[in-house]
């Protein structure tokens, strides 16, 4: 077995997040549309944070849901509490002994992107409900990615006698 540990920062996810939404509202003004463009751009003001922090819990539950199978069970971790812009989410998996290590990097982006993605669709149906379905499709594709990067595996080696 080998044992992987994904670790996300929230703060760069929140900024990911803040970063699409700023650029999808700055896409979406006509000149005349301010306010809908700056209802769409999350900020860091409490009650935008709140929600962003709220939809990357549910989106990091959802996450250990689909890697159940591969998850530590020695690290079992719950809670409905408000995660924190400057901690970090983690997963700790045990996989297989011939598991492609080099997917490790595949599996963290991905992760990044699915979280960021969720959080994104949440908050675009919030405020602009047109735009947030092609978040749910981004999400579902990086959930694709993390469901081929975990399931590759090393070709095996035959070993080489001792000639000695």
């Amino acid at each position: 077995m080998h044992s992987v540990t994904v670790t996300l920062s929230v703060a760069e996810m929140v900024y990911d997040i803040q970063n699409k939404t700023y650029l999808t509202g700055k896409s979406r003004s006509d000149g005349t549309n301010h306010a809908l463009v700056a209802a769409m751009q999350a900020n860091d003001d409490d009650e935008n944070a709140n929600q962003i922090l709220r939809s990357m819990s549910m989106a990091f539950s959802n996450l250990k849901n689909k890697l159940g199978e591969y998850l530590d069970l020695n690290v079992p971790t719950a809670s409905n509490g408000l995660i924190e812009a400057g901690s970090n989410l983690e997963l700790s998996l045990r996989m297989p002994s011939n598991f492609n290590l080099a997917t490790v990097d595949t599996i963290a982006a991905a992760a990044h992107q699915y979280i960021v993605s969720v959080a994104v669709k949440d908050w675009f149906t919030i405020t602009h409900k047109s735009d947030a379905s092609e978040y749910s499709v981004l999400a579902d594709a990086s959930l694709a990615v993390i469901s081929e990067a975990v399931s590759k595996r090393s070709r095996p080696v035959r070993p080489v006698p001792d000639k000695g």
